[in-house]
């Protein structure tokens, strides 16, 4: 009798774990698809870290885009004076001479930096 006492204690104690398992399987279930969800809204390709790196490269596009939309009006600006029905005389000289690399013999040159070109 001794023996069949020990097996039904522990086949209560197993019976017992096994209904606290079936019991908590949805829940862990349910915690861990949330968990997936959360990270993935935090850490995903469309998260939050990921909108905060997207704002940064937004305003650096938004940056070179004046920037290259003020050197496209200086350049507008310099071939509106070369256009032929106003053609301005004094700017198509100057490029003239920059491009064939030429001067007057009285007149001075001023060589400028790289940084700080005319065209």
């Amino acid at each position: 009798m001794g023996d069949e006492d020990r097996f039904e204690q522990r086949d209560g104690i197993g019976a017992w774990i096994g209904r606290r398992l079936r019991a908590a399987a949805l829940p862990v279930l349910f915690l861990a698809c949330c968990g997936y969800f959360v990270w993935h809204a935090i850490h995903g390709e469309r998260g939050l870290i990921a909108k905060d790196q997207r704002i940064v490269q937004i305003a650096e596009a938004n940056a070179e885009r004046e920037r290259v939309q003020a050197e496209l009006a200086a350049m507008e600006r310099r071939v509106q004076g070369l256009r032929g029905d106003r053609l301005d005389r004094d700017q198509l000289d100057e490029r003239a001479r920059q491009l064939l690399n030429m001067v007057g013999r009285d007149e001075i040159v001023i060589p400028y930096g790289p940084e700080r070109r005319l065209f």
